[in-house]
C-alpha cells in the first residue's frame, strides 16, 4: 500500500496525530520501566537467602540492665535455649537476612586501597554457620580459638583484629575472578583477614537495587550488645512450639529484658517483602490502567476519523476498493502513528530509567525490554483499531451518493 496518501492524510490532522503519538510514547516509556521494576522486584522475592528458612525461628532480646555483661548473658541464654526439646542448634547473631540490621564496610584486596565495594559483616556465636544452615562450598568453619569479642564501645575495633573470615561465592568471584578465594587475604579494616571458607548464598539484611545483594562476610566476632537475636534451628513442624518455649525460657532466665519479633524465619521474610508485593500489585494496576486508557484513545480517534470519512470511504468503495483494502488502510494508518509513538517511547524509556538509576538505585534497563514494549504497543494499537476498521470496511458504496 502506497505510504504517500497515508502520510498526506495524517498531516492534515497534525495536532491530533501529535497528541496520540505523545500518548503512545509516554505509555511505552512508562510501561517498559514498570515491567522492568515488576520483574526486578519479583526476582527479589525469589532470591535464596542461603539459610534453612523452613527450620529457623528467631527471638530478639533487648536487655535492660546496663551493668550486665552481654557476653555472659548471651552464653547463658544460648545454653538454656539449646536444652529445649527439638532444638538442633542455637546461635546469637547481630543480623539476619531481611531483618534490616545491615552493618556494611568496604572490602579491598590490598591495604589502604580506595574501594566502592561494600559487604555486610555478619557476627555471631560459635555454631552460627550450622544453625543458619549455610552451605559451605569450600574451606571450613571458624575454630573455637578464632573467636574474639567485638568491642562495640570502640566503633567496631574488633574488626581490625579478626584473623579469618568466611565470604559468599558472589563476593569471592568479585574479589578474585577466575581464582580460588581460599587462603587469600582481604581488607575489611586496616589489617588483612584470611579467607578460610566460602558459602554458596547469604543475602544482605537490607536488599538494594544497584549493589550486590550477596556480598556478605562472616566474621568470628562475638556480639557484645544488649540487643541480640537468637536463632534456633528445629524441624519445620516444631517451629511454633519451639518459638513459644524459647520466649518462656528467656523470660525465666532473666525477666529484666524485652522480647520482641518472636517469629519464624518464613514470617520474617514475608514481613520484609510485604511492601514489595503491594508495590508489584500497584505497578501492575498502573500499567494495565495506562494501557487501557491508551487503547481507548486509539480506538476513539479511529472511530472519529471513520465517522468523518464515511463519504470518502464510500467513494473508494464505489471505484473498486474492497473491504480488505479499507481495513488495511485504517490499520496501516494506525500502525504508522503507533510506530512513531513507540520510537519516541523507547527514547523516553531510557531517559526515565536514567532518572530512576540516579534517584532510586534501579539497575540499567536491559535493551530487550524496548522491542518487547514496542511489539506490545503495536499489538495493542491494532487490537484497539480493529473495531473501527471493521466498521469502515462495512461502509457501503451507496454512501458516496448521499448528500451531506
Amino acid at each position: 500500500m502506497p505510504l504517500r496518501p497515508l502520510l498526506s492524510s495524517l498531516t492534515r490532522h497534525k495536532l491530533t496525530v501529535l497528541l496520540l503519538v505523545l500518548q503512545v510514547g509516554l505509555t511505552c516509556a512508562i510501561v517498559c520501566n514498570v515491567v522492568f521494576m515488576i520483574v526486578n522486584r519479583t526476582a527479589q522475592l525469589r532470591q535464596p537467602s542461603g539459610l534453612a528458612e523452613d527450620e529457623l525461628v528467631t527471638v530478639e532480646s533487648i536487655g535492660l540492665d546496663e551493668n550486665e555483661n552481654p557476653l555472659t548473658r548471651h552464653a547463658a541464654d544460648v545454653a538454656a535455649l539449646r536444652q529445649i526439646p527439638g532444638v538442633r542448634s542455637v546461635a546469637a547473631v547481630d543480623a539476619l537476612p531481611f531483618n534490616g540490621n545491615d552493618w556494611s564496610n568496604g572490602i579491598a584486596t590490598t591495604p589502604n586501597a580506595e574501594t566502592d565495594l561494600t559487604a555486610t559483616a555478619y557476627n555471631g556465636t560459635p555454631g552460627e554457620l550450622g544453625t543458619l544452615g549455610l552451605h559451605l562450598v569450600g574451606g571450613r568453619d571458624f575454630l573455637p580459638d578464632e573467636y574474639l569479642p567485638m568491642d562495640s564501645a570502640h566503633d567496631w575495633a574488633g574488626i581490625n583484629h579478626v584473623p579469618v573470615t568466611i565470604i559468599t561465592r558472589a563476593l569471592a568471584e568479585r574479589l578474585f575472578p577466575g581464582q580460588s578465594a581460599l587462603g587469600k587475604e582481604i581488607y575489611p579494616g586496616d589489617n588483612p583477614v584470611r579467607v578460610v571458607g566460602v558459602v554458596d548464598h547469604l543475602l544482605r539484611p537490607q536488599l538494594r537495587e544497584a549493589v550486590g545483594n550477596e556480598y556478605s562476610t562472616l566474621l568470628p566476632l562475638l556480639p557484645d550488645t544488649v540487643d541480640i537475636s537468637y536463632v534456633l534451628r528445629t524441624a519445620p513442624q516444631e517451629r511454633e512450639r519451639v518459638l513459644q518455649q524459647a520466649s518462656d525460657v528467656l523470660n525465666q532466665l532473666d525477666g529484666n529484658r524485652i522480647l520482641r519479633k518472636s517469629q519464624t524465619f518464613t514470617q520474617l521474610r514475608d514481613d520484609y517483602f510485604r511492601r514489595n508485593r503491594t508495590m508489584i500489585g500497584l505497578l501492575l494496576a498502573a500499567a494495565a490502567g495506562l494501557l487501557f486508557v491508551t487503547a481507548l484513545g486509539i480506538a476513539g480517534l479511529a472511530s472519529f476519523w471513520v465517522q468523518q470519512r464515511r463519504r470518502s470511504i464510500g467513494i473508494r468503495r464505489a471505484i473498486g476498493a474492497t473491504r480488505g483494502d479499507i481495513l488495511r488502510y485504517v490499520q496501516t494508518e494506525n500502525f504508522l502513528i503507533v510506530s512513531g509513538g513507540t520510537v519516541l517511547g523507547m527514547l523516553l524509556a531510557y531517559a526515565v530509567n536514567l532518572w530512576l538509576m540516579t534517584h532510586y538505585e534501579l539497575p540499567r534497563l536491559p535493551f530487550l525490554y524496548l522491542p518487547i514494549g514496542a511489539v506490545l504497543l503495536w499489538l495493542l494499537g491494532q487490537g484497539a483499531v480493529l473495531g473501527p476498521a471493521l466498521r469502515a470496511a462495512a461502509v457501503p458504496p451507496v454512501v458516496a451518493t448521499r448528500a451531506d
